[in-house]
């Protein structure tokens, strides 16, 4: 793949690394964005089914992918996004049927509120598997990575400067194998 130093017309750039710890990941992540980048131009390889389906094949090592433009790719999203997704499920289905059961315990002198709150006690488990499944899902997903060679991140960069901060972040949080690539820029559809 050619990686010279400037974009040409319907070229986008990207740097790229291999992570082999999840800590390093995370770390590299959190300071790529207080770095300026957005999370739009962070992206992760996509789960393995969707990535066979896509490829039509199977891969061995996430170094086979790092620099195909037809790798499928996913949004990064991070442990305390998770956490925070785990938040917000458990305070829908909590939080809400109380402000209500409180409210109709005014109206109702109690029946109506206790099936509600009833209802939010068995939401409330409902919440924890779900986070729980989501939790568990994500740690598979990272696992699969790190045994085909590590967790693989795009980072689009749009200009010179964007591109030196971007390799050295990542060189700086033990990174394998960090460089630039380019690809053809992706059509609509």
């Amino acid at each position: 793949m050619e990686r010279s130093a400037e974009s040409g017309a319907g070229r986008r750039r990207e740097a790229v690394a291999v992570f082999d710890d999840v800590a390093a990941f995370e770390t590299a992540v959190e300071e790529l964005l207080a770095a300026g980048f957005s999370r739009d131009a962070l992206s992760m390889l996509a789960g393995e089914e969707t990535v066979e389906k896509k490829l039509g094949h199977r891969y061995r090592r996430v170094e086979e992918l790092e620099d195909d433009p037809e790798a499928p790719r996913t949004a990064f999203v991070s442990l305390r996004d998770l956490a925070e997704r785990e938040t917000t499920v458990w305070n829908s289905v909590t939080i809400l049927p109380t402000l209500i059961a409180a409210g109709t315990v005014v109206a109702t002198a109690g029946p109506l509120a206790a099936a509600i709150i009833g209802a939010a006690v068995g939401g409330a488990a409902l919440a924890t598997v779900l986070a729980h499944w989501m939790d568990d899902r994500h740690a598979r997903w990272l696992e699969e990575q790190l045994e085909r060679g590590g967790i693989l991140l795009w980072v689009r960069i749009d200009d010179p400067e964007q591109e030196r901060r971007a390799l050295a972040i990542l060189a700086r949080h033990a990174a394998q194998d960090v460089h630039v690539h380019e690809l053809p820029e992706a059509g609509p559809g």
